[in-house]
């Protein structure tokens, strides 16, 4: 139930490889046609234009009020949002910014465990000239905060098994949700998932090739993972994909769609996908093109149906309802009514 972010990513004299080009998603794309081989639905929902303003839009969830919670990345913040009037409030402040030298990073999700908030924070450690903990982060107050788990410190001590290219030896902490009582953490530059518990407590959930893992959701002990797949984000290589506890490898469910980014139920139990838009071909970390990104439905026989396209660099994804919610990198909330 979440994730999104904004601007063009570039590491000043670093490569940031796949990992960072999954963070940059987007809110008004149009998607072509080898990215989705179904039709559109035959009363195609629009966009509605809920809240604007955020600085970095990224992850999201649904809290325990029923609202919307989504991060901004180059604040440090987490707002809220109501979903029927669009008003921002501002939820907690005061955690670790994105480093503009960086250009990613920061805040980038959030989850509830009952009515305590947890932040998943990423690239703001000492190897990018921070000095704050990439992991979880549970919130206390307002403006007050806890390091529950450093999992840049976890994934420096016990790095890949599997080769590929590693430029960033703390990993890009993507997406987190919650469960089993505590969380799935998704790393998109060190192609795994991780296992937290609330007291710390991190292990290697599943490991993957070079795919890009990036949003989550769970259906009982079943886990459903988004792929932005590998640069340069071919439609063929963005991927939903499901796996359980036992799993070593995932099962595709289907393909066809570049650089998505989140994945979540709707009403009914149908499974949506987010894509970020058709990748610029730009160094990696730069976001896909503006304007290509595109609200996408799971089909049975592995393709996706485009529900809503145009849609420029979303980040993340909520369902309240029969409403989805897009969270855009350029600060924007969209509605989708009635799906």
């Amino acid at each position: 139930m979440k994730n999104q972010i904004k601007t063009q990513a570039t590491v000043t004299g670093l490569k940031i490889k796949t990992s960072m080009v999954l963070l940059a998603a987007a809110l008004i794309a149009m998607i072509t046609p080898s990215a989705a081989t179904a039709g559109p639905p035959s009363e195609t929902p629009t966009a509605t234009l809920l809240a604007t303003g955020l600085e970095g839009g990224s992850g999201s969830t649904v809290g325990p009020d029923g609202a919307l919670y989504v991060t901004e990345t180059a604040v440090g913040r987490i707002s809220r949002v109501d979903p029927e009037t669009g008003e921002v409030t501002t939820f907690a402040s005061g955690l670790p910014k994105q480093i503009a030298a960086v250009g990613l990073g920061g805040a980038m999700d959030v989850a509830f465990i009952g009515h305590t908030a947890y932040a998943l924070v990423t690239l703001v450690d000492p190897f990018f000239g921070g000095s704050d903990v990439d992991g979880i982060y549970r919130v206390d107050g307002p403006n007050s905060f806890t390091v529950v788990a450093d999992i840049g410190k976890f994934a420096l001590l016990h790095p890949p098994t599997i080769p590929f290219e590693i430029d960033v030896p703390t990993g890009v902490q993507y997406a987190i949700q919650t469960y089993r009582g505590g969380f799935l953490v998704t790393d998109g530059h060190l192609n795994r998932v991780y296992r937290v518990t609330l007291n710390g407590e991190i292990t290697v959930f599943v490991a993957f090739d070079d795919i890009v893992p990036t949003g989550l959701t769970v259906s009982g002990n079943t886990v459903f993972m988004a792929e932005a797949g590998p640069v340069p984000h071919l439609p063929e290589t963005g991927k939903v994909v499901s796996f359980g506890p036992k799993s070593s490898t995932a099962t595709e469910l289907a393909s066809g769609a570049p650089i998505l980014v989140d994945v979540e139920f709707g009403r009914g139990r149908t499974l949506y996908a987010l894509s970020n838009g058709t990748f610029s071909g730009d160094p990696a970390g730069s976001p896909g093109l503006p304007n290509t990104g595109s609200l996408l439905k799971v089909n049975g026989d592995g393709t996706f149906t485009v529900v809503v396209d145009g849609l420029d660099q979303p980040t993340s994804l909520e369902f309240i309802g029969d409403d989805a919610y897009v969270v855009t990198l350029t600060g924007e909330i969209w509605r989708i009514d009635d799906l």
